[in-house]
């Protein structure tokens, strides 16, 4: 495990705004059969959500900036660093009852990912990672699944929101996946979809039309764990490309040879 002041600032954050989240989700099972819905409900949660988060960091680390889901831009005065935070990744899951979410802070210092913490409040699931010092789920230091054959990977994907990004390549790219892979599945989380890279639980994953708050924790989670991860293109930076692809060497080179084909 790693053990360092920036961790525990990062941890300690995390898990108070889950107390909250947790707690709420408690409420969805009432709210989903009520006339009006949970959707109010569950976007106040997000907001309490971010709003613990958000003075949590700025109460420890004072000068950095943040780049949040629904503040947007803060600047600080420290502009070599920068925290991409999700209070609530997995918002659809969340409001409809699927355990399946998770709170998602990633530190950028002169632009590279160097620390990272994703926790999952349901299973009690804490992935943490720091640039040069591994990753880890809980106590377990993380490696990638080592699996060099299409035909035996499971992929993950996520498609984006109605009225953003192209249903229709996404559909083709899907299509081309599903004919070679041992099975394609969309979990909703995409923080959880890099964390399940990270372990071995998934073998890929890509998604477009991404936001960095998304995706800047679970890049350094694959990549600490082994893993490689790059834009949907294979370009270098998926956090300037607003895409992802990821696996280990073999799988991820041959899934963005396949992404790059379909959109050829």
């Amino acid at each position: 495990m790693i053990v360092s002041p920036l961790m525990t600032v990062m941890v300690d954050a995390v898990r108070k705004a889950a107390r909250g989240l947790k707690r709420d989700f408690g409420e969805i099972e009432n709210l989903q059969v009520s006339r009006k819905g949970p959707g109010d409900f569950v976007s106040a949660a997000d907001r309490k959500a971010e709003a613990t988060l958000r003075e949590a960091l700025m109460k420890a680390r004072p000068g950095y900036g943040l780049v949040m889901e629904e503040s947007g831009t803060i600047e600080g005065q420290d502009k070599t660093h920068t925290w991409h935070v999700d209070p609530l990744d997995g918002t659809t899951n969340f409001l409809h009852g699927v355990p399946h979410f998770c709170i998602s802070v990633g530190l950028e210092r002169e632009g590279t990912i160097v620390a990272a913490v994703i926790y999952e409040p349901i299973k009690d699931e804490l992935y943490i990672a720091e640039r040069g010092k591994g990753a880890f789920l809980n106590n377990k230091r993380l490696r990638v699944a080592g699996r060099q054959d299409l035909a035996d990977s499971l992929a993950l994907y996520g498609s984006p929101y109605l009225g953003r990004g192209s249903h229709p390549r996404l559909l083709k790219e899907l299509a081309a996946v599903m004919a070679v892979t041992g099975g394609v599945r969309q979990t909703g989380s995409a923080a959880l979809d890099l964390a399940a890279v990270a372990c071995g639980r998934a073998d890929l994953y890509w998604e477009r039309d991404i936001q960095t708050w998304d995706m800047a924790a679970g890049l350094l989670l694959v990549r600490e764990a082994g893993g490689f991860a790059s834009s949907a293109d294979g370009g270098a930076d998926p956090m300037t490309a607003r895409s992802v692809a990821c696996g280990n060497e073999v799988l991820h080179r041959e899934l963005v040879a396949i992404l790059r084909k379909v959109g050829g």
